[in-house]
């Protein structure tokens, strides 16, 4: 088993040496790694080059999530690419080859993995974690839904299909939708985990959710979200995680990170969006909606995690 990974990167010097420690200790060891580096001044570059990582470049005013991953994937040696972010890291070492084994089916298109917080990540984004990535996998999921910081793909089909690089955000939705409207099935896999840092401003968090909004719109025209579902999904979301971290002991150092963070969240949200149509219902799950979880995790998995220093 090999592939190729790629990283799109912009000063990551803090975030990259645990993603790439973390890639030399995998069970797949024919693993060939492209960054693609948008002007970082940090020493990210030194730091890749110091593991061996094969280095593309983009000027940061030619940036955009699209336009990067095609220059990854243009320069990938492999049929498989695996896409990472470069603040993420794998938790466990057989990462690559749980990600990468639905594709022995030769009708998956697109795999994507787990993603869980840091310990010290916003409580609220940890709810978004637990919501979005189960801890059951699904061979054939049923949505375009993935995401580009845990995925990998088949080049054949990225060579008929780029991604596309107008768009402000969900480059990976666009893509997972157009391959399940050629019949190519999604895969996701909860065993291939990785931990996402996400240490972002309450302004960083604004202009996320504002631009993917954006982009969604582009993707899917019937969506919408009006002065209403920021009221109603501001509320409901901020006394979801009020009451999951009161239930775990942890209301009152979040407490403030709670109504900040889903503020922001849904406020980026609203002015993304600018117009009012229909959006499928299990596109607002998805994206927008808080779920029931337990306090415990699922079964703890028999592979012994990747000790990092």
């Amino acid at each position: 088993m090999n592939c190729s990974l790629v990283i799109r990167a912009y000063n990551e010097a803090a975030h990259l040496p645990r993603l790439l420690e973390g890639i030399r200790q995998q069970t797949v060891r024919d693993v060939e790694v492209i960054l693609v580096d948008s002007g970082s001044t940090d020493g990210t570059v030194a730091v890749a080059e110091s593991f061996g990582t094969r280095i593309m470049h983009i000027p940061s005013a030619e940036f955009t999530f699209g336009r990067s991953l095609n220059l990854g994937a243009q320069a990938a040696t492999r049929e498989r690419v695996v896409i990472a972010s470069a603040h993420v890291y794998p938790v466990y070492p057989d990462w690559l080859e749980t990600l990468l084994r639905p594709f022995e089916d030769e009708t998956v298109g697109l795999t994507y993995g787990k993603q869980r917080g840091p310990a010290n990540a916003k409580f609220s984004e940890q709810q978004i974690y637990h919501q979005w990535y189960a801890d059951v996998s699904q061979p054939r999921q049923e949505t375009a839904f993935c995401n580009n910081a845990n995925s990998a793909i088949r080049k054949s089909l990225w060579e008929q299909n780029p991604y596309d690089e107008t768009l402000t955000g969900l480059e990976d939705l666009a893509w997972a939708k157009w391959a399940r409207e050629q019949g190519h099935k999604i895969a996701y896999v909860a065993e291939a985990e990785i931990i996402h840092v996400h240490n972002e401003t309450p302004r960083g968090v604004y202009n996320r959710y504002r631009r993917e909004a954006m982009a969604l719109r582009r993707i899917y025209p019937e969506a919408h979200f009006n002065y209403y579902d920021f009221l109603r999904l501001t509320a409901t979301n901020i006394l979801s995680d009020l009451w999951h971290a009161a239930r775990e002991g942890l209301l009152w150092q979040n407490i403030a990170s709670i109504f900040w963070f889903r503020y922001m969240q849904f406020h980026g949200t609203r002015m993304g969006h600018r117009e009012t149509s229909l959006v499928t219902p299990q596109l607002r799950e998805t994206f927008y909606y808080a779920r029931e979880r337990k306090r415990k995790e699922g079964k703890k998995r028999d592979v012994e995690p990747i000790r990092y220093t």
